[in-house]
């Protein structure tokens, strides 16, 4: 049976709609990473505190793309690229709490650093942190316009957070060795380095989805930094 002109278009406005919902959960969890790292910086409790409870508005939005997203598939029955765009959406959302979620792990990590000095290690988190942003800030506008090319750009920018976050563990351990006493603070400090290096990784994880769901292809392994705490 054909699908009527009007079908479709009610299905593109479905779709938008879902994109815009998940475009409305990447700008708050793109805000709470910047947000966190600040209230790191400047030893900001209460605004911790107001990033921990802001999170469960990602887990709201998440289960409504969620619901969204199923209902698409069970009342439009996509086919190819409609298909791969709504599969999509679906795990992106999920994605997108997640990254939500390091957040909020890092605003958690605030008061537990009240002791710590302008380190050098705590120098380098802000950019290390404005680059995974612009990576999460960016890929969701490839998802929204079903850009590969961009998606791609966006993969080759997790090697400088990779960067980041080993220049960091190097530090954190030069600074642990000439006082042990730092060894607390540092692991807390390693903790957020180490969040903010995930948060990467996801952004380069829906970049892959969005270039399998314009292209409906795979890429393949991607070269990646070796992670000092993997290493023997």
């Amino acid at each position: 049976m054909a699908t009527s002109g009007h079908t479709l278009k009610a299905f593109d406005e479905d779709l938008d709609r879902l994109r815009a919902l998940i475009s409305e959960m990447g700008g708050i969890a793109e805000y709470a990473i910047r947000e966190s790292m600040r209230c790191l910086v400047e030893r900001d409790h209460d605004g911790a505190r107001r990033i921990i409870e802001d999170d469960k508005k990602l887990d709201v939005l998440e289960v409504e793309a969620e619901r969204r997203a199923v209902q698409l598939i069970a009342l439009r029955a996509p086919m190819a690229g409609d298909l791969r765009d709504i599969v999509a959406a679906l795990k992106i959302s999920s994605v997108v709490e997640r990254i939500g979620d390091y957040a909020k792990n890092i605003a958690k990590r605030v008061p537990l650093l009240n002791s710590l000095g302008n380190v050098e290690p705590l120098a380098l988190m802000p950019e290390m942190a404005r680059i995974a942003t612009e990576m999460v800030h960016n890929v969701l506008i490839a998802f929204v316009e079903r850009d590969p090319e961009m998606a791609l750009q966006v993969i080759e920018r997790d090697r400088a957070v990779d960067d980041f976050y080993n220049s960091i563990f190097r530090a954190l351990l030069t600074f642990m060795m000439e006082n042990p006493q730092n060894i607390g603070q540092s692991t807390h400090l390693l903790f957020v380095a180490k969040n903010v290096e995930r948060v990467g990784d996801h952004a380069t994880n829906i970049a892959e989805m969005v270039y399998y769901a314009a292209t409906g292809d795979y890429l393949g392994d991607r070269p990646k930094g070796a992670d000092p705490l993997e290493q023997e």
